[in-house]
């Protein structure tokens, strides 16, 4: 024990210049004061737990969460009566009766058992230190290296520290509590929970809380859930009675807090939380607490340190971080961009663990029995956003939740299709929860949206680009193929043109000038082509790849010829859907219509001229300022136009310090996405935009600094990925290319574009179409060009273009042409 002291001493006596230290690092949000709000905590996960760090020196508020504590149980919402009403429907629409036709899907098709169970707080953990109130030399970090967070402070000459992360081995929440003069910690912590059906007992050495989730919309809670935290205490006393842990002039306390939930699958609830709750806790008060930190740091690192990025270095970064995103504007700040990519990175990590449920739209964390949207999945965009960037910035395992939910949705989506529209396959419409709904909810302006299958699978097949691996492309592709199926029965013939169309849909959450303006219901919207073009084609490459079903394949390639063709309007946009209805005054946040430059690759300035420009007119007219996951989606399009100068202000306009008066999006000072309120999707739509900033691989090739923003003009990006398995190592000086190293793990050619010459062995410029199979482009119809229209001419920057053969497992290094 005296040897602990000792050590506990003289490490404590470092505590000064312990934030002075931090400061430095590039990698840590660190803050002069407590968090006043939710929106000012700090977040940590581990994929199944997580956390929001407070760090009010009087009492610490520890926010938790469990992956799986959701409202209501499982259930199929499926509404049976629609089958009868589609044809009607469908009717209506071609007559213009768009609102007779909106209503009666409001009635018919809807949901009208349920739209989706909320995502819900597990409860509060908070610990009062008595006599804390008058503190000075204030300071809190999150280092997102080590996944970890601390709080240090000075009361009557002590200095006193914290340090919270939840532990990715050990799988619990650990809060260590040191100070650097012996005896003086004294505290009282307790449990509190927002749930209505609870219990906060103890029993002689824990706190511990029971429950079970809401009933929401008729649909009974059945999610059992139990929390126990545990304490080890060195030196001084300690008690537990009345629900409340009392401990007293102690040396250093170590809080152990463990959860679970009877939740298994998205079928089944019959795992004994109690029992999987304590053997987490049990195992972890067995580890050394060093040894913990040490091993929980060392999981993280393996996937977090696969990236660096150094953008540069300014006076800015020795602000603490509220204030660096208030100034980014009027600031550079280089060193702010590099971290807020490195922190949505840092969010995936923990949001999203192999085994464990997949990011919702706040991801791991939220404080609210019913929270924003429910705090579900939203498929017409967010969810898919949330993943934007696992597979380019080298965090692919992070996608298995997101696979996984995909599978469950193809089950479930089954019985879906089969009652609702008496088609095959499986359907997907714009909302899923932990139960794994797929029926349509809210209301038919939003959810008559039955493209998400088409959407989800795009992101399965994107995965297989990057992977190259084909055992997982045999195991997903009946969830593509069943996801085709549905379509092949679903769309019909536009009897106006003859060219086929999902109807009846909505272009997301948009409403069109037809029959007043006021709905959104209609048929053959531009997005709903472009996802079932893609979805047809990546269908058509794999059956090509698993040398399989032929005869489906050909099937497609026959249909796929009759979807509806993307269409130029009369200013020389890219219509949103078949009429040209657009006004070039709208600026909604959802621009639905460019999926088609991103996240797909159907419009391209080299293959797609006139789309490309008619894509960028759409973009203009959308206009800069929205909701946060918005510009996020915003900044990636920007990227794709090549124009790293607008770009970089979308970035400018995301870093702004949230306003929730002003009802714009932004981002908190805890460097979380304001939609506002939070959604996190605008942090990883973000992270993905600045990786599209600095490379880009979906046009045949590897575009090297493709939109580079003039203030960036030296950098180092290491350990970006790009489709075919290359990954890239890059050093870049006033604005071109100085070193660039190749690792290739599946071989073949690898295309390179850049603006000045490299010089290396292997590099030759490039002939003919690129043969690599991991960089086929799509085969785009011709636009239909409105007589009205008013095209630009697409001007692009000087090239070259080079040739780099590779084998599996070897690294190729260039640099540029003096």
């Amino acid at each position: 024990m005296k040897i602990r002291i000792i050590f506990i001493l003289v490490s404590s006596l470092l505590l000064s210049n312990y934030a002075i230290a931090n400061k430095k690092s590039d990698l840590i949000l660190w803050y002069t004061k407590p968090a006043a709000n939710w929106d000012e905590a700090l977040p940590l996960g581990n994929g199944r737990l997580g956390a929001m760090v407070f760090g009010t020196p009087s009492v610490e508020h520890i926010q938790l969460n469990e992956g799986t504590v959701w409202g209501g149980s499982p259930n199929n919402n499926a509404n049976p009566n629609a089958k009868a009403a589609i044809p009607e429907i469908r009717k209506l629409i071609f007559e213009g009766k768009y609102g007779d036709a909106q209503r009666l899907a409001d009635e018919k098709v809807m949901s009208h058992t349920n739209s989706g169970m909320p995502y819900q707080s597990m409860g509060d953990f908070y610990i009062s230190f008595p006599g804390h109130n008058n503190y000075t030399d204030y300071y809190r970090d999150l280092n997102i290296s080590k996944a970890v967070a601390s709080v240090s402070y000075k009361v009557n000459g002590t200095v006193f520290h914290r340090e919270v992360f939840t532990s990715f081995t050990d799988q619990v929440v650990i809060v260590r509590l040191t100070a650097d003069k012996p005896g003086s910690i004294s505290c009282n912590a307790f449990l509190t929970t927002p749930h209505q059906k609870f219990n906060i007992t103890n029993d002689s050495s824990s706190l511990i809380l029971s429950g079970i989730t809401e009933t929401h919309e008729n649909q009974s809670g059945k999610v059992h859930f139990y929390t126990e935290i545990k304490a080890k205490v060195f030196g001084g006393t300690h008690i537990v009675k009345d629900a409340v842990m009392s401990i007293s002039k102690a040396n250093e306390v170590i809080f152990y807090i463990s959860m679970a939930t009877n939740f298994t699958n998205y079928k089944t609830l019959n795992t004994n939380e109690k029992l999987k709750c304590l053997n987490y806790l049990d195992k972890a008060m067995t580890v050394n607490y060093d040894e913990a930190k040490r091993e929980h740091s060392a999981y993280y690192a393996k996937f977090f340190n696969r990236v660096k990025l150094d953008l540069g270095t300014t006076s800015a970064a020795n602000y603490p971080t509220d204030e660096r995103i208030e100034r980014f504007s009027l600031c550079f700040d280089p060193q702010l961009a590099a971290l807020y990519f490195q922190f949505g990175r840092y969010l995936l990590i923990c949001a999203s663990q192999p085994g464990d449920q997949p990011a919702t739209l706040q991801g791991l964390w939220n404080y609210q029995i019913l929270p924003p949207w429910d705090c579900k999945y939203t498929t017409n965009i967010n969810v898919e956003m949330n993943y934007w960037p696992a597979d380019v910035t080298n965090l692919s395992e992070m996608l298995e939740p997101f696979i996984q939910m995909v599978r469950d949705v193809s089950v479930s989506g089954h019985e879906t299709a089969r009652i609702m529209y008496g088609a095959r396959g499986w359907v997907l419409h714009h909302n899923t929860d932990i139960w794994r709904i797929t029926g349509p909810v809210d209301h038919a302006a939003s959810g008559m949206w039955p493209s998400g299958g088409a959407w989800v699978c795009q992101q399965l097949w994107e995965h297989y680009l990057y992977s190259g691996n084909k055992a997982y492309l045999d195991s997903i592709y009946p969830v593509m193929k069943g996801a085709a199926k549905f379509f092949v029965d679903f769309m019909i013939p536009d009897p106006r043109n003859g060219y086929l169309i999902v109807c009846p849909s909505v272009s997301p959450e948009h409403v069109h000038p037809g029959d007043g303006g006021k709905y959104s219901i209609c048929g053959g919207c531009t997005m709903d082509n472009q996802l079932v073009f893609d979805l047809y084609s990546n269908v058509i490459a794999a059956s090509k790849i698993l040398k399989t079903d032929s005869l489906f394949a050909d099937t497609l390639r026959m249909l796929r010829n009759k979807i509806s063709p993307m269409r130029i309007g009369h200013f020389g946009q890219l219509q949103e859907w078949e009429e040209d209805w657009d006004n070039p005054n709208d600026t909604h946040r959802h621009v639905s219509h460019l999926y088609g430059v991103f996240p797909s690759n159907q419009i391209s300035p080299y293959r797609t001229p006139k789309l490309f420009d008619a894509a960028r007119t759409s973009l203009i007219h959308r206009g800069d300022l929205s909701t946060g996951w918005a510009m996020a989606w915003r900044l990636c399009l920007w990227a794709r136009f090549l124009d790293g100068n607008h770009a970089y202000k979308l970035l400018q306009d995301q870093l702004s310090l949230a306003s929730t008066i002003k009802k714009k999006g932004g981002t908190y000072p805890n460097m979380l996405d304001a939609h506002p309120p939070f959604q996190i999707d605008g942090n990883f739509g973000c992270t993905a935009g600045i990786a599209e900033m600095l490379i880009q691989s979906y046009d045949g090739f590897i575009y090297l600094l493709p939109a580079l923003p003039t203030v960036w003009k030296n950098g180092t990006i290491d350990g970006l990925k790009t489709r075919g398995g290359f990954t890239i190592d890059m050093t870049w000086k006033n604005g071109k290319v100085e070193t660039l190293t190749i690792h290739s793990s599946l071989g073949g050619n690898c295309r390179l574009r850049v603006k000045n010459q490299l010089i290396g062995k292997g590099l030759k410029l490039a002939q003919g179409k690129n043969p690599n199979p991991f960089f086929h482009v799509p085969d785009v119809k011709q636009p239909i060009i409105s007589d009205k229209a008013k095209l630009n001419a697409v001007h692009l920057v000087p090239t070259f273009l080079y040739d780099l053969k590779t084998e599996a497992g070897k690294s190729y290094t260039f640099r540029a042409k003096q």
